[in-house]
């Protein structure tokens, strides 16, 4: 069975296929996209070396030459992204073309950067393989690269073709790896859907060993992006949601080099539980909400404070500079995502430098 979550984007409108043993429809799915029978698959080797084979046997008739990169963040950077459209133009890819992104959120944030400057706009499909990319960057259109300066701060919207979300591939995960993409879906239910939270609480500890239950989470978070990109396609109000957890996350991601140290999703939650720290601190929230959160993160074996990050970290000072980097700031005045209770996030810069600076304080 397979659910489809619509997201409508008027002439850029699309559908997410989420559900089990997708890549045996991949042809079928992909097909009406094509004016020739031929797409340009770009992966990374750990993923390639997993689901290649069987992405590419389920297009069956649909030629699809494939660019391996390395695996890991440091690919999502200028060198990776040259790589890409070169590759691209030596194929010959052409502007009616598709271009297939497999593989987790590196690849899918710089395949579709790529085809998003190639010929002013090829067109790309999604196949995310981790939990993180099915709920989360696979949506929506938010493509870039990394740069010295901090994550994601060169890109551009473009929204994909379609998305193929197979839970399936799900099973190849690290325990580490699927933990790091729940942080993603754990966010959904704290920034706008208190119930689904509440049902995050009674089953995600089975997610990684029932698929049903799988396609359940992924589905439902892929509906709340989908329902919120449609409002705001480039986060001029409430795609800003999105970034609950996100300011922390990104600083932190920049403090320990953008590498295995510390996954997005990793970030993402320590994030979250900081966010809720920082709103209960500011008399937004009651305190039975960070606790809250901080007991469903341990029940999932997710990181939530500072310390719990391998190494040494710059100290509140520090980190508090590198979130000025971030993209959600303007005029120079950081943006946060707010609670003033599970499930009703909101967005504002009127946050007081030093009670951000006891929070990271407390937390180290």
């Amino acid at each position: 069975m397979t659910d489809i979550v619509h997201v409508p984007l008027g002439d850029r409108a699309y559908d997410v296929h989420v559900g089990q043993g997708l890549f045996a429809q991949a042809g079928d799915l992909i097909a009406p996209l094509l004016g020739r029978p031929r797409v340009f698959v770009v992966s990374e080797r750990r993923v390639a070396g997993l689901h290649l084979d069987r992405l590419q046997n389920g297009l069956g008739d649909i030629e699809a030459p494939a660019l391996l990169l390395e695996p890991g963040e440091a690919t999502k950077g200028w060198a990776g992204l040259t790589q890409v459209v070169e590759w691209l133009l030596d194929q010959k890819c052409e502007r009616g073309d598709v271009v297939v992104a497999l593989g987790g959120g590196v690849i899918g944030d710089l395949v579709g950067f790529a085809a998003a400057i190639l010929r002013r706009g090829v067109r790309f499909v999604q196949v995310p393989t981790s939990l993180l990319a099915q709920v989360d960057s696979s949506v929506g259109g938010k493509t870039g690269i990394n740069t010295r300066h901090g994550k994601n701060l060169v890109g551009a919207f473009h929204q994909p073709s379609l998305v193929i979300a197979d839970v399936d591939v799900l099973d190849t995960l690290t325990p580490r790896d699927f933990r790091a993409g729940y942080g993603e879906v754990v966010k959904y239910g704290l920034l706008g859907d208190a119930d689904f939270f509440e049902w995050l609480e009674d089953n995600a500890p089975r997610l990684a060993d029932d698929a049903a239950l799988r396609v359940q989470a992924v589905r439902h978070s892929v509906q709340m992006k989908a329902d919120i990109v449609a409002r705001d396609e480039t986060e001029q109000g409430d795609r800003a949601l999105l970034n609950l957890g996100h300011t922390f996350c990104h600083a932190l991601e920049a403090a320990t080099g953008f590498g295995d140290r510390l996954l997005h999703g990793e970030g993402v939650a320590i994030g979250c539980a900081l966010a809720f720290e920082l709103s209960w601190r500011l008399g937004l929230c009651s305190q039975e909400d960070p606790s809250r959160v901080r007991a469903h993160l341990q029940t999932m074996g997710l990181s939530r404070d500072l310390r719990d990050i391998p190494g040494d970290l710059p100290g509140p000072e520090g980190l508090l500079a590198l979130m000025g980097q971030d993209k959600k700031v303007v005029d120079g005045t950081l943006r946060f995502v707010l609670a003033r209770g599970i499930g009703v996030a909101f967005v504002t810069s009127d946050v007081p430098a030093d009670a951000v600076l006891g929070v990271l304080r407390a937390s180290a």
